[in-house]
């Protein structure tokens, strides 16, 4: 609990409800919160892109465009019925991605879903639509791939501006080639063509999307061996063991899955209980042999499913990655990969070569990624029980279901080198990754709340590494991870469960920054915007320099690089920091403010020289500083400002 934090906490005990749950706040404010619209209510809102003054939000039946340009009453510009899970959503120019996965999605976007076990009617893979006509997207064109499209990310080429490239992140099985040509079941040491052990990278000409194709299929995952790691806790494991009992007492189907027995719902079940009738030449209702047969068969569908491998040898290891987060001005990507944290070389965004791998046994399944902005540290989240269950109980150890948090480093165990913001590789065939600590909610929460780390971004304050991120129903969480191994929570947003007496799902699937608010994406209650509130941890001139910084869209699995353009509010954000590490005395910071509000007045030469002055006495300042190098950015935040004075 970081010093000053509300004690008790307030999060803990608020009262349930679905849209009138009690609210804890702390150091975040508000704005606004916005309901489904008709078409949408009560079905899962996911993911959020952003493009000009409009939140574009996914939701299992499609996605919603909303005006944000007045955040505190938001107005839908167009809800766009087509239905697929997960509908992550990303943005570039004219262009709206879409991810389907599920076995329901159709081609035409039509509601009925898809009954048929293998169907030409189906869409797995990634929709494209031209939004020049935000209020009227065409639907121009998709690429189907052997495993869907869980996630996605759009990736920038600078050395190609005609295309951009598309990382499909697909978890479902392979599809049935009579469905699609080309998908192969086996793995790779059975057919070099599997499915398997591979991502997708779809390249879209701009000029023609409706040509977008896939151009290969990396196999980063290669030479990796299943990671040790944990199963539920013991109590989760007697609780899924009693449930699975009384469901099999009433004729449901049941399947060990990482150490816990659980219950498979109908719609897993059914198409492969029509597929053994249809198998045998028979018809309607599938038999109690068939039954019996399918529960024979399902510890090995089940295995093969989640990378599980019978008799001896090493398992092997993940089949596909969760998320991918690139970061194209250094060069790298951050891959979430089941099992596995990678580190990827995406200098060619066609071909991503895997460059370096961790596991950990805390973590139960590697989520999303996030960098710090210098690329010096990468963040791994821990999707732990799947993002539909209890996981910040009282009882839950606080390293499952967390942040991992680890620096770059290269072949000597150093840091890598970054120049003007630029990760400068020594050798990308040997840089690694070293843990250096985790983070997780500090506020307990309920049993019938889903709660674990989600997806997140980071904050434009200077000079920190300050992130904001979703737990599901344990709210929104702003934390500081400067210090890697010490990371303290600085703000918060908390909602009571939307149901007092089961476990129902809700809370906040995204929160990310977005040109000075955060917006967050409520799976069952709709869109919230908040602003910071200043504080402690976190001064008005610090809101006010990363309100500075502007895109004119974003997509957080595309990570932008922050550039602050020179202010005055950078400089007195610099100030207060040294404030805060007592990098200058308190009479030598009051000077600097007093030279800062002086230049501000003034105006021309006048202004130009003032700053060029400070710079020039901060450079001296710097060398007896117990924090030089923030007194040396200081300088040069007022240098730079100079040289923008006219």
């Amino acid at each position: 609990m970081s010093p000053g934090e509300p004690i008790p906490d307030p999060r803990v005990g608020l009262r349930a409800g679905k849209f009138d749950a009690a609210t804890a706040a702390w150091n975040l404010r508000l704005v606004s919160t916005t309901q489904p619209t008709e078409k949408f209510m009560g079905v899962t809102n996911s993911d959020l892109a952003f493009l000009g003054n409009y939140a574009i939000q996914g939701n299992y039946n499609g996605y919603q465009v909303w005006d944000i340009s007045n955040p505190a009453a938001p107005t839908l510009k167009i809800g766009y019925l087509c239905p697929a899970s997960q509908s992550d959503v990303s943005v570039y120019r004219n262009l709206l991605f879409v991810s389907g996965e599920g076995n329901g999605g159709r081609l035409d976007c039509g509601t009925q879903g898809v009954k048929d076990t293998v169907s030409k009617e189906r869409l797995r893979g990634l929709r494209i639509f031209d939004i020049s006509d935000i209020a009227n997207p065409k639907y121009i064109g998709n690429v189907q791939t052997c495993r869907g499209s869980h996630t996605h990310t759009v990736v920038l080429d600078p050395k190609d501006p005609d295309n951009v490239y598309v990382y499909i992140s697909g978890s479902a099985g392979v599809r049935s080639p009579s469905e699609l040509a080309g998908c192969v079941r086996q793995a790779p040491d059975k057919d070099p063509n599997s499915a398997l052990f591979r991502i997708e990278v779809i390249k879209v000409p701009l000029a023609h999307p409706e040509q977008a194709a896939i151009v290969s299929s990396p196999r980063i995952f290669n030479d990796l061996t299943a990671p040790a790691r944990h199963g539920e806790s013991p109590g989760d494991v007697a609780e899924a063991r009693r449930t699975a009992a009384a469901a099999r007492a009433k004729g449901a189907y049941t399947a060990e899955i990482f150490g816990a027995e659980r219950v498979l719902p109908p719609q897993f079940i059914n198409p492969m209980l029509d597929s053994i009738v249809k198998a045998r030449g028979g018809t309607g209702a599938p038999t109690a042999a068939d039954s019996a047969a399918l529960r024979t068969a399902l510890p090995g569908i089940i295995a093969k499913m989640i990378g599980e491998q019978a008799g001896p040898g090493p398992r092997p290891g993940p089949t596909q990655c969760h998320d991918i987060t690139a970061y194209p001005a250094i060069g790298l990507a951050g891959g979430a990969c089941e099992g596995y944290g990678f580190l990827l070389d995406i200098r060619d965004p066609a071909h991503p070569v895997r460059i370096a791998a961790v596991s950990d046994s805390n973590f139960s399944y590697w989520h999303s990624a996030t960098f710090n902005n210098s690329g010096t540290k990468v963040l791994f989240s821990d999707e732990w029980g799947g993002g539909g269950q209890p996981k910040c109980r009282r009882t839950d150890r606080r390293e499952w279901g967390a942040d991992a948090i680890f620096t770059l480093v290269n072949a000597t165990g150093g840091p890598l080198l970054v120049r003007d913001g630029v990760v400068q590789p020594v050798n990308p065939a040997t840089e690694s990754m070293q843990f250096q600590g985790y983070y997780k909610l500090p506020a307990p929460q309920t049993a019938q709340e889903n709660c674990v780390a989600h997806n997140g971004s980071l904050i434009p304050i200077p000079g920190r590494d300050v992130m904001v991120q979703a737990w599901y129903q344990g709210g929104i969480s702003v934390f500081d991870w400067t210090d890697p191994r010490h990371p303290r929570e600085i703000a918060f947003f908390d909602r009571g469960p939307v149901d007092s007496a089961r476990m129902a799902m809700g809370g906040s699937w995204s929160a990310y920054w977005y040109n000075g608010n955060i917006v967050s994406s409520e799976i069952a209650r709709g869109l919230d915007i908040f602003e910071l509130v200043p504080s402690q941890y976190l001064t008005q001139n610090e809101i006010d320099a990363a309100k500075t910084v502007h895109f004119d869209y974003f997509n957080t699995q595309g990570q932008p690089q922050f550039v602050w353009p020179p202010s005055f509010a950078l400089a007195r954000a610099y100030a207060d920091q040294l404030e805060r590490s007592k990098g200058l005395s308190a009479t030598r910071l009051s000077a600097v403010r007093q030279a800062l509000a002086s230049a501000e007045s003034a105006s021309g030469s006048q202004k130009r020289d003032a700053l060029t002055a400070l710079a020039a006495q901060l450079d001296t300042d710097a060398r007896a500083s117990s924090d030089a190098g923030k007194v040396q950015t200081l300088a040069k935040a007022v240098r730079d400002l100079a040289a923008v004075t006219s």
